[in-house]
């Protein structure tokens, strides 16, 4: 068994450590430490991240661990019960610890109402609900207006109906609710894909509105792109016809249909969301 001149000894010739700990993934904890140890010669410092601690039996062994080598601890731990732990096992071991997170959260709970949630992992919690909704994003413009139908099995929710029936604004609305949804239109000179009837009918959504709205919208579109309102894409009989062959597909589909009539977006895309939830269930 060495003496404790030989563990001093030690000691002093291991390389230098800092012990990243948290009660998450640890990824803050060790980038600061990096980034500190980056201002002193490279190699010189030695980093390990201990991840996940969730008990002070756990902060127990790190320290102990810790001990015995020339080191220091940063942590970013939120939990009173772990904060508390490493600080008596710190104090036991005479290890000099920093604490990443406390200093934050004590100056930010002096300019905000609310205490903090003391939560492990919020950060990347969020993190992960960012990139859901720019997934769900690019997905709605991949898949819009008919574009790649091989992808429409891909998509949580599908959107079908005639032009101008906001198909393209819900997908977007929708994708911010981090749904995937692709949307087709239909037009009786063009067959829909295939792909369409190959999917659940629940994840389908069919579309439709009033004719004499219908020819309102396309005829203030025709406008805006310059074109005269007298167009057949204005043309009521052509709507009618339009719409009724949309029905047709619909049915064919068995799909729920939402009447977005004189609806804003918000109203339909909270429909929608009613009915794939629904449909999840």
């Amino acid at each position: 068994m060495k003496s404790k001149e030989e563990i001093i000894t030690d000691i002093k010739d291991s390389v230098p450590t800092i012990y990243a700990i948290s009660d998450s993934i640890g990824e803050t904890a060790e980038a600061v430490a990096r980034a500190a140890a980056s201002q002193f010669n490279s190699g010189m410092v030695d980093v390990i991240r201990v991840p996940y601690v969730s008990t002070p039996d756990q902060i127990s062994e790190v320290m102990k661990e810790a001990a015995r080598q020339k080191c220091i601890i940063c942590h970013t731990l939120v939990c009173p019960d772990l904060r508390e732990a490493i600080a008596a096992e710190a104090l036991k071991y005479e290890l000099t610890t920093i604490d990443i997170m406390g200093p934050m959260l004590r100056g930010i709970s002096k300019i905000v109402d609310t205490p903090p949630k003391l939560t492990p992992g919020l950060i990347h919690k969020l993190d992960q609900e960012y990139f859901k909704r720019v997934e769900a994003v690019e997905f709605a413009v991949k898949y819009d207006d008919g574009k790649n139908p091989w992808g429409l099995p891909k998509a949580d929710v599908v959107l079908v109906g005639v032009s101008r029936t906001s198909k393209t604004p819900l997908s977007m609305y929708l994708a911010h609710k981090k749904l995937k949804v692709a949307n087709v239109p239909l037009v009786p000179e063009v067959p829909p894909p295939e792909e369409l009837f190959r999917i659940p009918p629940q994840k389908i959504i069919g579309l439709v509105i009033d004719a004499m709205q219908l020819n309102e919208i396309r005829q203030e579109r025709l406008k805006a792109m310059g074109l005269s309102g007298d167009a057949n894409y204005a043309n009521v009989e052509r709507i009618l016809a339009e719409l009724e062959y949309a029905k047709g597909i619909m049915k064919r589909l068995r799909c729920p249909v939402i009447d977005v009539s004189n609806k804003a977006v918000e109203e339909t895309a909270n429909r929608i969301l009613e009915i794939a939830l629904r449909a999840e269930k």
